[in-house]
């Protein structure tokens, strides 16, 4: 477990989201990440991120581990309920899948299938206890297992609230350690002083926070974002610095890389790069032809340049 030593050791985790195919064709994940996985410790597979129907985490986790490539299985309650949780978190386990991150999950009706019906059998906290039982060798019926599974366990935390808000958070955060999360991953960031309050609060030797960065693709991106989503702040003065750049999609590429040197200067345990399904620029953003293998002159990114 790969991640798991970079935890334990107290070095900085790059963590790479990927979107399973919308099918059964997985060349382009596979192409997408055969440049790049020397420098990425583990792929964060998205378990139907956004209510939007893909290949199943589990398969595609199994897929990618079966290549050699460690993973960070998503593991959604919004879509299955407490057998079906159970059985895939076991088939996971047996297939060498170590790493689970428990997630909520949007809505349906912000989907592609809006007819959908939620399930949500067990909330957030209720799989992070389900999760310590397997592995304390019982199912939620209190029935023994024929083998336990070990699991690195994630979870999420929403550092860019502030007030009474963000004290709730904390709480929930709190809560969820206790249950056996041991890494959170944050919403995106753009703004350092936007979650200093989050911060201040946490006690980083406890808690192992991985601040998500959204690599973004255009202008138009960014201020979409900065207009309608209110949960994340892209700072005025990063949206003029893209708009007058020449070239604008090489001036995305280089904030991603300069707040993913600021985070880990700042003593964050990680961080996860999210590229919302345009894998094939990881490779730009960790300065890896797509041609040649990663060498240790190309990790500009790892070294914080």
């Amino acid at each position: 477990m790969h991640l798991k030593c970079k935890f334990d050791n107290g070095e900085f985790a790059l963590l790479a989201e990927l979107q399973p195919p919308k099918g059964t064709d997985i060349s382009r994940m596979v192409a997408d990440i055969q440049p790049v996985r020397e420098m990425v410790d583990a792929f964060v597979v998205t378990d139907m991120s956004n209510a939007m129907m893909h290949m199943s985490a589990l398969c595609s986790a199994m897929l990618l581990q079966s290549k050699g490539v460690e993973t960070v299985m998503q593991v959604c309650v919004r879509d299955r309920n407490r057998l079906a949780l159970q059985a895939d978190l076991l088939g996971a386990n047996a297939c060498g899948i170590m790493n689970l991150m428990a997630v909520t999950g949007e809505d349906p009706t912000f989907g592609d299938h809006q007819q959908a019906v939620a399930v949500h059998d067990l909330d957030h906290l209720d799989l992070l206890y389900a999760i310590g039982g397997l592995q304390n060798g019982k199912d939620l019926a209190g029935k023994n297992l024929d083998g336990a599974p070990h699991f690195l366990i994630g979870s999420t935390v929403n550092a860019n609230l502030k007030g009474q808000a963000l004290e709730l958070e904390i709480e929930k955060m709190n809560r969820r350690h206790e249950a056996g999360a041991r890494f959170f991953v944050t919403p995106p960031v753009f703004d350092l002083v936007e979650i200093a309050p989050f911060w201040e609060r946490v006690d980083c030797k406890k808690y192992k926070i991985i601040p998500s960065v959204l690599l973004l693709k255009s202008l138009g991106m960014a201020r979409y974002i900065q207009r309608n989503l209110k949960h994340i702040n892209i700072p005025r003065t990063m949206i003029q610095r893209i708009q007058t750049a020449a070239d604008k999609g090489r001036e995305c590429l280089r904030i991603t890389q300069e707040l993913v040197a600021a985070l880990e200067a700042e003593g964050f345990s990680g961080v996860q790069i999210t590229t919302l399904g345009g894998g094939d620029r990881l490779s730009a953003l960790l300065g890896v032809s797509r041609s040649k293998a990663p060498t240790p002159s190309m990790t500009l990114l790892r070294r914080g340049q």
